[in-house]
């Protein structure tokens, strides 16, 4: 054989070694990872489902309604229902699960500077194996809350919080009328020099002031904001009123986002020939607003006025639970609530305390957040010895109460006769109420804006849960409120 040949077998021969070699350490490597997978999967099924992130937004939560924490774990989960879930303190939520992620949503915004523990119980995986349990706390930051101060000329909106810190001037500028906050911008209502409305939105820190387009040039009243969406509304009238075709209290709603700064407010359309609104609100959590013509109709619709829904006679709107679809209407023949989901009415419950009904004349009621919130209600304690006849009296003054759903009546707050109630509101959490008062009414002068309020304002903040006061201070219009003051409070 030539030196040539027994080369090329060497070689061949040794090729097929390697090959033996490659191909035995290549099964037994397969072999090691196959027992180190089926090993790995046996601790796992072993331990159960294991965390490996974890999503919440604290502040978010505590300022708006819809907010979630959401878990991932390291595999893909059977379903969570509600029952094995736990919030403590107390708060609404759902539940919801989707592949390696589990989260709650809160229904309502939560308490502020309060910390929050989230229980998840039997948690199994698709996998098999046995069940574990989550719990993750987080705390929210404390709340801090927008006011108007009215001073004649250098009128201020001013950003304080509740542990007596300084307040902090945000945005300031002449004839301020109203104010509303949202998620992400204030927005203000103030009049020009010659008395006509301007609308200006600014950032939560009164920055980078813009002005929104009108309708027309006129005057606007009954401000509010939507609860989400970025969405304001406000009832315009023209400044020639007394001129063939212009427009009276007619409902708009405008943006707030900034790709819509130049875009024109919307009308919305109201059932029947007269477009005048008297009373309006955002239905919250919705897309509907719940509208009082000038015939005396509750309508209930969406933006564009479609599907309106005529819910029958009305005077006025007290208002709209967050979290809730009850509203407080007043009628010519009393309170009632009326559920705008199947537009069923009952009359207001009776608040009752000591064993009988809470004597005195009642004010505006304010809705509390959640399906069971109750309402907060000023009466104006009357001497009725002194009157004439049933429900006439001289005043003596004004107590406020928490009622809840069933009539129980908790004294929240008690004035002298001196002083008056100008609006309350309550928090969207539904943890405080605000209750703004004119101390020494007779002498506390009313200024000479379009929506009048007297010179001196108090807004106290009361904790419902026990009613104790944390804080007050000077001005009105906190920002909790979903609508202006109105006089007769």
């Amino acid at each position: 054989m030539s030196t040539d040949a027994t080369r090329s077998t060497r070689r061949a021969a040794t090729r097929r070694r390697r090959g033996r070699s490659f191909l035995t350490s290549f099964a037994a490597v397969l072999g090691v990872l196959a027992i180190v997978g089926l090993a790995g999967a046996a601790v796992g099924g072993a331990q159960g489902p294991r965390v490996t992130g974890v999503q919440v937004d604290a502040a978010a939560s505590a300022a708006a309604s819809g907010s979630r924490l959401i878990v991932t774990m390291n595999q893909s989960l059977h379903p969570i229902t509600a029952d094995q879930v736990t919030v403590t303190p107390a708060a609404d939520f759902t539940v919801d699960t989707s592949g390696r992620s589990m989260g709650v949503r809160f229904t309502l915004p939560l308490h502020d500077d309060t910390d929050y523990t989230v229980r998840f119980a039997g948690v199994t995986g698709l996998g098999g194996g046995p069940a574990t349990t989550v719990t993750r706390t987080f705390r929210t930051p404390p709340t801090s809350v927008y006011v108007l101060a009215r001073t004649g000329a250098d009128d201020r909106i001013v950003r304080t919080r509740l542990d007596g810190s300084d307040p902090e001037t945000v945005f300031r500028t002449d004839h301020i009328e109203d104010f509303r906050a949202t998620s992400s911008h204030l927005v203000i209502s103030v009049l020009d020099q010659q008395g006509h409305a301007v609308l200006v939105a600014t950032d939560l820190a009164g920055q980078h002031a813009r002005e929104l387009p009108l309708p027309g040039t006129g005057t606007i009243t009954q401000l509010q904001s939507a609860d989400r969406g970025e969405l304001v509304g406000y009832t315009y009238s023209d400044a020639n009123l007394g001129e063939d075709g212009a427009r009276e209290s007619r409902l708009f709603t405008a943006s707030l986002k900034d790709s819509a700064a130049q875009t024109s407010p919307t009308e919305i359309t109201v059932a029947g020939d007269d477009q005048r609104v008297a009373d309006w609100r955002f239905v919250p959590d919705s897309d509907s607003m719940l509208v009082l013509n000038y015939d005396g109709r509750m309508l209930l619709g969406d933006p564009s006025g479609g599907g309106t829904t005529d819910l029958g006679t009305g005077t006025a709107i007290d208002g709209i639970a967050r979290g809730s679809s009850i509203a407080v209407v007043q009628r010519a023949d009393g309170m009632v609530t009326v559920d705008l989901t199947d537009g069923t009415t009952a009359p207001l419950v009776t608040a009752h305390a000591d064993g009988r009904a809470v004597p005195g004349h009642l004010g505006t009621v304010t809705p509390v957040p959640g399906t069971a919130g109750g309402t907060i209600r000023p009466y104006t304690v009357l001497d009725v010895a002194g009157g004439s006849g049933a429900g006439e009296g001289v005043p003596e003054g004004t107590i406020v109460y928490r009622v809840d759903a069933d009539g129980a009546a908790t004294s929240l707050l008690t004035l002298s006769v001196d002083d008056a109630v100008q609006q309350i509101c309550v928090s969207p959490s539904g943890q405080y109420a605000a209750v703004t008062v004119a101390p020494d009414s007779v002498h506390n002068d009313y200024d000479d804006y379009l929506s009048p309020m007297p010179q001196k304002l108090v807004t106290h903040v009361i904790t419902l849960a026990d009613g104790a006061e944390v804080h007050a201070f000077s001005g009105f219009a906190p920002s909790w409120c979903q609508v202006p003051p109105t006089l007769g409070q």
